[in-house]
């Protein structure tokens, strides 16, 4: 070794911004387990590394003796003095051991220690790059699918999509290109891990505040998500500005802007609902696309009673009961549906508008 890798460090620490002194500790550590590893000696030897000029040298220590009897663990006191003049019998000196062969050796290992701290330099750039990103929309090609987990590349990194973030309906093959909510970043020995999900509510946040500029200007802000991944969601939206129609802005002209959110999440059904500060509106709002007829509320419980038409019945449930579902996760509610005729016979009422 020489200069030249003096001057590789520099070059690596101005570039890469890899601190010169933590890769020559790396190094030093490195060196003296390679020495180890490749002589296997009992002796107390240390490998030294010179940070002016790069020469690497094995230094044993051994103790001043008046007889040898170990040469591997002792030196004459004649032959001691002539590197410690000062020296005496049972002094533990230094004494440059370095083989003829290290200096390769030496070489290979310094050059591994400087790729590793490359590498590891290079994966913490991308995992902060990505941990900046994180809660964002990317996109990337899937790379692979194994044991129904989906790995998507992203340029320098893999993203995995693990079954639960994967809409049901869909199938993911090899070269498909996809949208997904990169919900969480963590670091590893191997790199970060992307996580990504196309079932995520936040996922359905960021596809609006993408398509809809009123959303992403601030004007009209979502106020809460209920979403049941490919089969349907429900968004409320409120408007800062008397001006602008939180509703009609998120449906878009001829309902282009909903209608490309919908082709992006296969097909998945969107309501887009009016939020309201008055709970009884807002829950009414929330059972679109249904008619209400009343809403009773029961702040203590946190229970709302709604009373439909007879023959809306249905319809507001929903088909297994998504419609009050959604509806009850959006307004953070518990959502009791009644029909008019079961309302009036439980409260024994005439046929009168509850």
């Amino acid at each position: 070794m020489s200069s030249e890798l003096i001057r590789a460090l520099n070059e690596i620490e101005k570039e890469r911004g890899i601190p010169q002194a933590a890769l020559i500790d790396a190094i030093k550590t490195a060196l003296n387990t390679a020495y180890r590893k490749n002589f296997g000696t009992t002796q107390n030897v240390s490998v030294e590394f010179n940070d002016i000029n790069g020469e690497v040298k094995v230094f044993s220590q051994k103790m001043v003796v008046e007889q040898v009897e170990d040469a591997r663990q002792e030196i004459s006191l004649d032959e001691a003095k002539e590197m410690y003049p000062d020296c005496k019998v049972e002094d533990m000196v230094y004494v440059e051991a370095t083989p003829n062969s290290f200096g390769r050796i030496a070489a290979q290992t310094a050059k591994q220690v400087v790729m590793q701290k490359l590498r590891e330099a290079e994966r913490s750039l991308i995992y902060e790059e990505f941990l900046q990103r994180e809660g964002e929309i990317v996109t990337g090609t899937v790379q692979r699918v194994e044991a129904k987990t989906v790995y998507v590349s992203l340029g320098r990194v893999e993203g995995i999509m693990m079954p639960g973030d994967q809409i049901a309906s869909e199938r993911y093959v090899v070269g498909q290109r996809i949208k997904a909510f990169m919900y969480e970043v963590k670091n590893s020995t191997k790199g970060p891990n992307i996580y990504l999900s196309r079932t995520h509510p936040h996922f359905l946040r960021r596809l609006f505040e993408l398509e809809v500029p009123e959303i992403y200007d601030g004007v009209v802000e979502i106020k809460s998500i209920a979403r049941e991944a490919g089969y349907r969601s429900k968004i409320s939206v409120h408007s800062n500005e008397d001006n602008v129609d939180s509703v009609g802005a998120c449906v878009g002209p001829r309902g282009l802007r909903v209608q490309n959110i919908v082709s992006e999440l296969g097909g998945e059904k969107i309501d887009i609902i009016k939020y309201d500060r008055e709970p009884e509106r807002f829950i009414a709002n929330a059972l679109s696309p249904s008619k209400v007829m009343a809403v009773y509320i029961d702040e203590a419980n946190k229970v709302a009673t709604v009373v439909v038409p007879d023959y809306q019945l249905s319809l507001a449930i929903g088909k297994e009961g998504q419609n009050a579902r959604l509806a009850a996760k959006l307004t953070s509610w518990k959502v009791d549906i009644k029909s008019e005729s079961q309302f009036y016979e439980e409260n024994d009422l005439d046929d009168e508008t509850p």
